[in-house]
């Protein structure tokens, strides 16, 4: 693995905004000098390397689903504050194998030892049409001769046709929160509606707020007055089962299908580090990881159970002490141990590794200055070089 620069395509901007990344230029917050899609540079890998990074994501997420069996057999929800009237339900869940889409491991990797897993985003994972569709594109374009770490798209097509089976009649529903400013979850969530078009289902858009519920039949309805029978979302499971009607859309799981399923709440959550290093000790795509304080680390990072985009977090190091603002915590965290991110030519890449069922996928890449990968960030791409 190594970084290089590169010349970027002649109006890039508008190229990648024809793949359907409209977001790009509000993906940031404003100030910054960096766009958030740059070509300018480049990461490449031998395929040797990505075969092995392959095994080990695929590993990895063996692991996490065995914790989550572990998690629902022993009855640890408290671990993950997940309040009690909602635990019967992730197990039924999870007992009823409710199907999964995708997910994300985020990964640090310095081209030369094991990937060590620093968190799963496995119920609201974003970044994934520049991870699939517009650096396949920007590969075709500019190293046509070269592969890429990318079957994201055809995995997704692929997994919908084995979902669709299994599907209530009537459309699928693809919802978004009228919440995202940066329009980036819109144009994730019509992504992953065309890859289902794709696949041969019926479809709709809608946004969550102007879900309604019919409290005559006791289901949920879009505007058009259709009955939602299946639902694709990035609204994380945590916000859902707080609002209003989030006890109702629990207990719509057997009559709804919804995806991502409520047992992913349990591998979104950050308590899930902790019982992988439990369940896994001394694991080489591990770090050490405890809900009860640092213990013996004298490097770590604090990570707010439910905590998102680096918000809330705070690292200590014998010579350090970084702090993120944000208002996660009251739910508790986890005590990593903190490895800095390897630092390529001033920049500190995270991987991004794409999970589709139960197979690994391909990688997208952000960059960071600082120590923590959090809204700041560019995506750059790769390529494996032949």
């Amino acid at each position: 693995m190594r970084r290089e620069t590169s010349l970027p395509r002649d109006d890039w901007e508008s190229v990648i905004e024809g793949h359907g990344l409209a977001y790009h230029r509000s993906a940031h917050p404003p100030g910054l000098d960096r766009p958030y899609w740059d070509e300018a540079v480049q990461y490449v890998f031998s395929m040797d390397e990505v075969l092995d990074l392959e095994n080990q994501v695929e590993e990895l997420h063996r692991m996490c689903l065995h914790a989550v069996e572990h998690v629902v057999a022993k009855g640890r929800y408290a671990d993950f504050a997940i309040p009690e009237w909602l635990a019967p339900e992730i197990a039924a869940s999870w007992e009823r194998n409710d199907p999964h889409l995708f997910g994300r491991f985020d990964l640090r990797y310095d081209g030369t030892g094991p990937a060590k897993m620093l968190e799963y985003n496995a119920d609201t994972p974003t970044s994934l049409l520049e991870s699939s569709v517009v650096q396949w594109f920007w590969l075709r374009d500019r190293y046509p001769d070269d592969d890429q770490w990318n079957s994201i798209h055809e995995r997704l097509i692929a997994r919908w046709q084995q979902i669709s089976t299994g599907l209530p009649t009537g459309p699928t529903h693809f919802a978004w929160t009228n919440m995202d400013e940066s329009g980036e979850e819109v144009m994730t969530l019509a992504y992953l509606q065309e890859t289902a078009d794709q696949a041969g289902l019926k479809t709709v858009a809608v946004a969550m707020e102007d879900i309604g519920w019919d409290d005559l039949n006791l289901r949920f309805v879009d505007m058009e007055r259709r009955v939602i029978r299946s639902l694709c979302k990035l609204y994380p499971w945590e916000w859902a089962v707080a609002d209003p009607f989030g006890a109702r859309a629990v207990r719509q799981q057997v009559s709804t299908t919804w995806i991502e399923p409520l047992w992913k709440m349990l591998l979104s959550n950050k308590a899930l580090l902790a019982v992988l290093w439990e369940l896994y000790p001394q694991h080489p795509n591990l770090l050490p990881a405890y809900l009860d304080g640092p213990r013996d680390m004298s490097s770590y990072i604090v990570k707010p159970l439910l905590g998102r985009e680096g918000a809330g977090m705070r690292i200590v190091t014998p010579g350090e002490h970084v702090e993120t603002p944000g208002g996660y915590g009251a739910e508790g965290y986890v005590y990593q141990e903190f490895q800095a991110l390897p630092v390529f030519e001033g920049w500190r890449p995270v991987l991004g590794a794409w999970v589709v069922h139960d197979e690994a996928a391909g990688v997208g890449i952000r960059e960071t200055s600082g120590f923590i990968t959090d809204d700041t960030s560019s995506f750059v791409p790769h390529r494996i070089e032949l």
